[in-house]
C-alpha cells in the first residue's frame, strides 16, 4: 500500500511571485502540407507579441532562457527539435531545454519554465510547445504515441491508447455508471458540448454541430468508445511569455499570477498499489469510508477508474494558489479530454464532484457556458476552447493552449480574440452567422489540467488574477 512522508506531502513554494505575461497559439490543423514547424511557432510567438502590443524583436530582449515541448521526434523526423526552434526564433545562443512527458508536454513545459522563474534562475522566460503529426499516417501515428507506454504492463491491453482508455471505460461504465445507458449518452454530451464550443474558436481544428445520437452512431473505435468520443490529432504550436513581478509589469500592465504543479502514476496500469485517498482542501476525512459499499468495485483506489497523478497535482495546487473549493473559488476550467470517459474520471480527480459522481457535473448543466436545464451562466464552465475533442491535441502544445485560453478569459478579452474577423479570414474560415461569445464574466481564477497516457503525468496550472489571489 502506497503511503506519503510528511516532506512529500509538502505544499510547493515559489522563492517569489511568478506571472504570466502573455501567449498566443497558431492555428490547429490535421494537417499543414504549406507550412514548416518553425513558421507554426513564429506565428504563436506573434499572436503572444500582438495580445500585449509589442514586437518580438522588443519581447526577446526580456528573454533569459526557454523551454521547449514536443512529444515525438519521430512525427517531425528530426530528433532534438527544440535547437531547430530555437535557432529559427533567432533565441540562440540563450539557454534552451526540450521536455517530454507524453501528452502533459505542455503542461510539463510550463512547469519547468515557471520554476526557472520562481528560483531566480531568469526574470522572464519563453515556453514553447509544438507537435507535428501530419508527416505520418493516422495509424503509424498512433503506433508512436502508443510507444509511450509500458511495453511489458501495459502495451498488451491494446496498443493504442483509445485501447487504453476503452479498458478503462468499461471498468468506470460498470462500476460507477453501473452500466446505465444513460452514462453513456451522458459521455457523448462531452462531445457535443465540446465540438460545439469549437464552432466559435477561429484556431479550432475540428468545429462541429452534432447530437448525442451523432456520437453514438459514429464508428466504433474500441468499444465503448466511438470516433466522436476521441480527442484530435493534430499539428500546431502554442507559447508563453513567464516572468518575474518587476519585468511583467514593465511588459504589460495586466499580467496574472500562475502556479504549476504535477504529479505521476505508474505506467503499470494492471498493477496499480492500493492506497487511501489524498483528500483535496474541499473534500472531509472519511467522507469515502463508503465508496464501496455504494458503488460495489470502487473501493480499491487508484485502481482503473481515475487517474492518481490528477489528483496529486490538484494537491499541490489548490494548496499553492489557495484553492479551497474548485467550484466555488475558479470560474472556469481546462480539461483533458482526451476521451469523454477520460473527462469524467478528471472532474473527480480535481474535486470538482466527489468519486463516483462525476456524471453530474455534465448532467446538472454546471459544465457549460450556459446551463442548458436553466439558461444561467454555468456554474464552472470546462472546456469553451473546445478541448481536445474539438480544438486540437498537438500534444506538445496542448497544455499551453489551455492555459492561454484561460488568460483570454482573466483579462476579459476571449471574445475579442475569437471573434475577431481578420483572425477567421487569416485561417481562411467561415465565422458562424451564429458566432457567440463565450466569455466568462468576471473571471478571476482559472484551471487547466495537462494529462499524460493513462494518468502517468499531470500537471495542474492555476491562473489567477492577482487582485484576486487566494494564497495570501
Amino acid at each position: 500500500m502506497i503511503t506519503f512522508s510528511k516532506q512529500q506531502l509538502k505544499t510547493p513554494r515559489y522563492l517569489r511571485d511568478v506571472y504570466l505575461v502573455t501567449g498566443g497559439n497558431s492555428e490547429f490543423r490535421r494537417a499543414f502540407p504549406e507550412k514548416r514547424t518553425e513558421e507554426l511557432c513564429i506565428e504563436a510567438l506573434q499572436e503572444a507579441c500582438d495580445y500585449i502590443n509589442t514586437t518580438p524583436q522588443e519581447l526577446k530582449k526580456h528573454i533569459h532562457s526557454c523551454y521547449y515541448g514536443h512529444f515525438a521526434d519521430h512525427f517531425g523526423d528530426q530528433l532534438l527539435g527544440e535547437a531547430v526552434i530555437h535557432d529559427r526564433l533567432g533565441l540562440d545562443p540563450l539557454g534552451n531545454v526540450g521536455i517530454k512527458t507524453g501528452g502533459a508536454t505542455g503542461g510539463s513545459t510550463l512547469w519547468e519554465a515557471a520554476k526557472a522563474v520562481a528560483s531566480g534562475y531568469s526574470d522572464c522566460v519563453l515556453a514553447m510547445g509544438w507537435e507535428r503529426m501530419d508527416e505520418v499516417p493516422t495509424d503509424e501515428g498512433n503506433n508512436y504515441i502508443a510507444c509511450a507506454a509500458d511495453k511489458d504492463w501495459e502495451t498488451p491491453l491494446g496498443h493504442i491508447y483509445t485501447g487504453y482508455y476503452a479498458v478503462m471505460a468499461q471498468r468506470y461504465w460498470q462500476i460507477f455508471g453501473k452500466e446505465e445507458e444513460s452514462f453513456r449518452r451522458t459521455m457523448a454530451e462531452i462531445a457535443v458540448k465540446n465540438r460545439g464550443y469549437a464552432c466559435h474558436n477561429p484556431f479550432a481544428q475540428a468545429p462541429m454541430k452534432i447530437t448525442v445520437d451523432d456520437v453514438l452512431a459514429s464508428p466504433v473505435v474500441a468499444f465503448p468508445l466511438r470516433a466522436l468520443d476521441c480527442c484530435l490529432m493534430s499539428v500546431g504550436a502554442a507559447c508563453a511569455i513567464l516572468a518575474d513581478e518587476e519585468t511583467a509589469y514593465a511588459l504589460t500592465d495586466t499580467p496574472q499570477l500562475i502556479y504549476v504543479t504535477a504529479g505521476s502514476h505508474t505506467l503499470r496500469v494492471a498493477d496499480r498499489r492500493h492506497m487511501k485517498i489524498p483528500l483535496l482542501p474541499n473534500e472531509e476525512e472519511g467522507q469515502y469510508d463508503d465508496l464501496g459499499r455504494e458503488f460495489p468495485g470502487g473501493d480499491r483506489y487508484p485502481g482503473f477508474t481515475g487517474f492518481l497523478a490528477a489528483r496529486m497535482a490538484a494537491y499541490y495546487g489548490y494548496r499553492m494558489a489557495g484553492i479551497r473549493d474548485p467550484s466555488e473559488d475558479l470560474d472556469l476550467v481546462e480539461l483533458h479530454d482526451a476521451f469523454t470517459i477520460s473527462d469524467i474520471q478528471t472532474y473527480e480527480d480535481v474535486g470538482i464532484r466527489p468519486y463516483g459522481r462525476g456524471r453530474t457535473y455534465v448532467e446538472s448543466g454546471d459544465c457549460y457556458h450556459t446551463n442548458p436545464n436553466t439558461n444561467a451562466p454555468g456554474r464552472l464552465p470546462a472546456n469553451l476552447s473546445g478541448g481536445l475533442i474539438g480544438c486540437m491535441h498537438s500534444v506538445g502544445a496542448t497544455g499551453i493552449m489551455q492555459t492561454v485560453e484561460c488568460m483570454y478569459h482573466l483579462h476579459g478579452r476571449h471574445g475579442e480574440i475569437h471573434g475577431d474577423e481578420l483572425r477567421w479570414e487569416r485561417f481562411d474560415k467561415q465565422k458562424p452567422a451564429d458566432w457567440q461569445d463565450l466569455q466568462v464574466e468576471g473571471a478571476n481564477r482559472a484551471l487547466a489540467i495537462s494529462h499524460a497516457g493513462v494518468g502517468s503525468h499531470v500537471t495542474a496550472t492555476v491562473v489567477v488574477n492577482p487582485d484576486h489571489r487566494l494564497d495570501k
